[in-house]
């Protein structure tokens, strides 16, 4: 696992997901080692078209979702955001944040610079801390949480999987 300093961090810029997006995450999410902590399989493009359309909504109504991420040369490198917790078990009613890149820009310090660029973007709404649930096999993940020094707060156990996730919190405050 490659360590990138805080002060070698690339460039990143986010933008609410276009229609088009829907094809750029499917194809950059599209590799069994991207979805390995995500249920492993790969999900149909309409997948995608459903939840760029969500994030759009997510967006115009709260200011803040899951954007599209792109890189130095606005290539879609993944996505990485905030929106509330879409599933029936975990930390229902909170706000979540997240990223997922394509494997070509993993241990290159996007994913920390991304997370970053959210927690700018949802301090300026009136949020007072967010979460992220991580797969505990999911060092990359775990890693880019500690370095935005959030802490674990709980666990909830999948009715999916079975595995134990890591609820990460971080307050917002001053």
């Amino acid at each position: 696992m490659s360590s990138v300093s805080e002060k070698s961090l690339p460039a990143v810029r986010l933008r609410v997901p276009t229609e088009e997006d829907a094809y750029a995450w499917h194809r950059v999410f599209d590799d069994p080692e991207v979805m390995e902590f995500l249920g492993g399989g790969s999900a149909e493009v309409s997948f995608y078209e459903e939840l760029t359309a969500r994030q759009r909504k997510h967006e115009a109504e709260r200011g803040f979702c899951l954007w599209t991420l792109l890189d130095e040369d606005d290539e879609v490198v993944g996505f990485t955001g905030a929106q509330p917790w879409p599933r029936d078990w975990g930390p229902a009613g909170e706000i979540e944040i997240g990223w997922r890149l394509g494997r070509a820009h993993w241990g290159r310090g996007y994913a920390t610079a991304a997370a970053r660029a959210t927690l700018a973007r949802v301090r300026a709404t009136d949020l007072d801390h967010v979460v992220a649930m991580v797969n505990p096999l999911n060092r990359r993940s775990v890693a880019v949480t500690e370095r935005l020094g959030m802490t674990l707060s709980r666990t909830y156990t999948s009715p999916v999987s079975g595995v134990e996730a890591l609820c990460f919190r971080l307050d917002l405050g001053e």
